[in-house]
């Protein structure tokens, strides 16, 4: 049981009831299948354990549904390459994938379960709306840390400004953006406080596909910089 929770998402208190997590091993797959099961539904991530893990990252997706990814499944090479430094992570799939508040809820269900396995300091990785549901998410916990938002949307990040001396945030966008303009990562960045870093890939869309190499590198580095007592 991950007990009950109650966040503000977008201006809207949300309250989550009967919550219960199943975990089920996958045979032949780098991950674990978790459910995580409230009075909102049911919320299924993908856990990838790293034994021992303190530190923590979720990873989420924009209005595609499923486990999304951008920059060629950019969350599960993350996912993976997070465990050689002692870094558990999960990525999550919303149930409602174009809702705001519902994307934000089944995000910090994925990191309470996180902290269920005692993980104590987290990371949040959102890509489109997902940018805008870790800032919404990393508002809700003090636990977070870090945020990484790609090609996001400025439509729900107001919080951004409340995570001042207390989450890092990394801004990442491609001038090619047909689909969410670069100039959304621009006005986030202008409301964030340090620590921030925005970085405008030039020649690039929405998914990050050009860049997906160097876009793992900056994203992980920024992780690892800035969760505590890891190396860079």
């Amino acid at each position: 049981m991950l007990g009950t929770a109650a966040i503000e998402v977008d201006t809207t208190r949300v309250e989550i009831r009967s919550v219960n997590a199943n975990r089920m091993p996958q045979a032949g797959e780098a991950y674990d299948t978790v459910e995580i099961e409230t009075d909102r539904g049911t919320t299924t991530c993908r856990y990838y354990e790293a034994e021992g893990a303190r530190n923590g990252v979720v990873m989420v997706g924009g209005t595609g549904g499923g486990f999304d990814t951008p920059a060629r499944e950019l969350y599960s090479q993350l996912a993976q390459g997070l465990r050689n430094d002692r870094i558990s992570a999960l990525r999550v799939r919303y149930r409602h994938p174009a809702d705001l508040v519902e994307s934000t809820v089944d995000t910090v269900l994925g990191m309470r379960y996180l902290e269920s396995q005692s993980v104590s300091a987290v990371g949040l990785v959102g890509h489109s709306l997902g940018g805008a549901v870790v800032i919404q998410a990393a508002a809700s916990d003090p636990a977070v840390r870090v945020v990484v938002a790609l090609s996001t949307q400025a439509a729900g990040t107001e919080p951004v400004a409340g995570l001042a001396g207390r989450a890092a945030i990394l801004l990442v966008h491609g001038d090619f953006d047909t689909v969410v303009s670069y100039h959304s990562s621009e006005e986030v960045y202008r409301r964030a406080h340090e620590p921030k870093r925005l970085v405008i890939y030039e020649g690039t869309g929405h998914t990050l596909d050009e860049v997906a190499e160097s876009l793992y590198v900056e994203v992980k580095a920024w992780l690892l910089k800035h969760l505590p007592g890891t190396l860079v």
